[in-house]
């Protein structure tokens, strides 16, 4: 019985790792911990590791941006390492890419776009900004450091939907013609991220109000936008 027990120790073991004292049959002393890491790599979650690295690469590419991102900054916040960062996702452009994809999906899952009901849409998307602020940090790093390319497929479908959204609304009559939908788009989107994308001397100047104040100013800005 006990040479089967060590036996299927030594199975499980690395090869070119022996103990003296499970060769022996001697108890060991102290426990090495080296059986301790080789249990938690096998027992390991890959897809645990996976939502780590986006949460921390997320925080990493709103923080700095793509250029000044660094993959040892994700790997040590994720408790994770660089090799296996690049094995799941790649490089680091193609990281940011699955990480502001996931941004846009987020945030078109949290507040659907309502061509027929635009002033409640935009007022939804401007609690949306305020509460996720990584959301719209990614995005202005995006557009600085991406203004050309063939663009991410998340964001063409969604502008997309959203144009023929509007198309459609302007179409019933419930929305002004005076614009196409893309201008219209533009400054519905540019209405729910402009109180937050204020320079900070603004805010203390003590005109901006409270926040349930800068909500209903955005929603009426719409209103009076599409009469």
């Amino acid at each position: 019985m006990m040479s089967q027990v060590r036996i299927g120790v030594l199975l499980y073991l690395p090869v070119g790792w022996f103990s003296p004292s499970i060769t022996s049959g001697t108890p060991a002393h102290q426990p090495t911990g080296r059986l301790g890491n080789v249990e938690h790599v096998v027992t390991r979650n890959p897809e645990d590791a996976k939502r780590r690295i986006l949460a921390a690469a997320t925080a990493e590419f709103a923080a700095h941006g793509i250029a000044g991102a660094r993959m040892d900054r994700v790997a040590e916040r994720a408790t994770s390492s660089k090799e296996r960062i690049y094995a799941y996702f790649g490089n680091k452009d193609e990281l940011f890419d699955i990480v502001y994809t996931a941004s846009i999906r987020d945030t078109l899952d949290a507040v659907k776009f309502n061509a027929h009901d635009l002033p409640a849409y935009v007022g939804r998307m401007f609690d949306y900004f305020a509460d996720n602020p990584d959301s719209q940090r990614l995005t202005i790093w995006y557009r600085l450091e991406r203004p050309t390319g063939p663009g991410l497929n998340a964001v063409i479908e969604a502008n997309e939907a959203r144009i023929a959204a509007l198309a459609g609304a302007q179409a019933d009559g419930l929305v002004t013609t005076r614009f196409t939908p893309g201008e219209l788009l533009t400054l519905i989107q540019a209405m729910a991220a402009s109180w937050n994308t204020l320079n900070p001397e603004f805010a203390r100047t003590g005109h901006m109000g409270d926040r349930e104040h800068r909500r209903d100013a955005v929603m009426e800005a719409v209103a009076r936008l599409i009469a």
